[in-house]
């Protein structure tokens, strides 16, 4: 499921992967999330926590995610990475040299420094 975070910067959306990351949390939740803050805004500043209490993505969600990403590649201005998991961050430090938007990869007890570089 994703929770959305509450940031101090109103600029920033935020959202926090708890046990498993469906497809209907994508298409219901996040994709509306980001499609609005990038009418609203111009492009996305994006803050995505995944914690201890993340357990996987459903295959679905994870297509989800590529194509979203495909679909507004160049509508992010940044995105936060917030995580403990390694073989995320690592996964995302691959793609890194690649993506438009400013990228950063922070730890979870970094979700404050996470917020201000996201709203920077």
């Amino acid at each position: 499921m994703l929770e959305h975070v509450k940031t101090a910067a109103n600029t920033v959306l935020a959202f926090r992967a708890v046990g498993k990351v469906t497809d209907e949390d994508y298409t219901s939740i996040l994709i509306p999330a980001v499609e609005e803050q990038i009418k609203s805004q111009g492009k996305a500043r994006f803050v995505y926590v995944i914690g201890p209490e993340f357990e996987g993505f459903e295959a679905k969600a994870m297509l989800d995610d590529a194509l979203f990403g495909l679909h507004h590649w160049r509508d992010f201005e940044r995105i936060a990475l917030v995580t403990n998991h390694d073989w995320i961050a690592n996964t995302m430090r691959i793609f890194l040299p690649l993506m438009p938007a400013k990228t950063e990869i922070f730890h979870t007890n970094e979700l404050t420094d996470a917020v201000a570089w996201a709203a920077a």
